[in-house]
């Protein structure tokens, strides 16, 4: 190579520096939140083949429920075709997934926020792996489970006879995992100020099932479920999160002034889980911190082990 290209190679190498160093805070900021935005897109695109294409064995493992359903309890075969949506990407929880996604792209990017966006971010993608993905998936399927009265078995999570023997037969009935996810439905306050779940309106023949149930009674005896035990820093939005936050400082204050000790529904994690993919077990880590005098890039990927091997359909408590 000749030295005048050396020293042209030199003096762009140099201008491109120069070029990086002129980038203000904002735009680095704008371009680290951008980077990971695409990341997540091709997080919920690996995703979505996945369900597509029956590879989620929780996935296939939920439709094998629902058929078992549709065959031989007809009466419950309304809610199953419901349930069984979340095995594909139609259901509230992918659809979750791709509306929290887009809500984040639509916000614009400033210092203030990068950070903020950055963890979102962090949160939809981690809850879009497959290992984890799978595992929320054990909620719908113990629904099924639960509703079979033992012909079917409980995936990921204790039997249905270990946990009544462990509760003292305390319950609120075959499809209560699915209560406090938002994706199904949501707290409502009557005038009296008291809290009850309010299923959405396709999910509303749970309440037929479940029957009527308040919020600080299910603060108190709530069963174990993957979503209110494991799943929930995952796989809520952010305005999602600030509503539990209200109820539940709501709920506090009127115990108060009662004079009565109230327990947050998530103060410790109920018993009832096993064979979840380690990725459950991780804390969910964001890819970066920001502040407004200085900008540092972290790693913060979160190990994304296999799914274990769940058990298929079999008679069992």
């Amino acid at each position: 190579m000749s030295n005048f290209n050396a020293w042209k190679l030199f003096s762009f190498f140099c201008f491109s520096l120069f070029l990086l160093g002129c980038e203000s805070k904002e735009e680095q900021a704008q371009k680290s939140v951008q980077l990971e935005i695409t990341s997540t897109e091709l997080e919920i695109a690996s995703l979505r083949k996945a369900l597509d294409n029956n590879y989620i064995r929780n996935a296939k493992l939920l439709k094998e429920y629902d058929s078992y359903v549709q065959n031989n309890l007809p009466k419950l075969s309304q809610i199953s075709s419901l349930v069984v949506k979340d095995a594909t990407t139609q259901g509230p929880l992918f659809q979750g997934l791709t509306t929290r996604l887009n809500d984040i792209k639509n916000e614009p990017v400033t210092l203030d926020n990068a950070f903020i966006q950055l963890d979102r971010l962090a949160k939809v993608k981690e809850a879009a792996k497959l290992s984890l993905f799978g595992d929320a998936l054990t909620d719908p399927i113990n629904v099924l489970a639960d509703m079979s009265e033992g012909n079917l078995a409980r995936v990921g999570a204790i039997s249905k006879q270990a946990e009544d023997a462990a509760n003292q037969g305390e319950n609120f009935g075959a499809g209560s995992q699915m209560i406090g996810n938002p994706n199904y439905g949501n707290w409502q306050t009557n005038s009296s100020g008291i809290s009850f779940w309010q299923w959405y309106g396709m999910y509303r023949m749970f309440g037929d099932v479940v029957g009527g149930v308040s919020y600080d009674r299910w603060s108190r005896k709530r069963r174990y479920s993957y979503y209110n035990d494991y799943g929930r820093s995952r796989y809520t939005s952010k305005n999602q999160y600030k509503t539990q936050q209200k109820i539940e400082t709501r709920t506090k204050q009127s115990y108060k002034r009662q004079g009565k000790q109230f327990t947050s529904p998530y103060a410790k994690k109920r018993s009832g889980a096993s064979s979840l993919s380690r990725s459950s077990y991780t804390p969910v880590k964001t890819r970066s911190s920001y502040s407004k005098s200085s900008y540092s890039k972290s790693s913060g990927s979160v190990r994304n082990s296999s799914s274990r091997t769940s058990r298929g359909v079999s008679r069992g408590k």
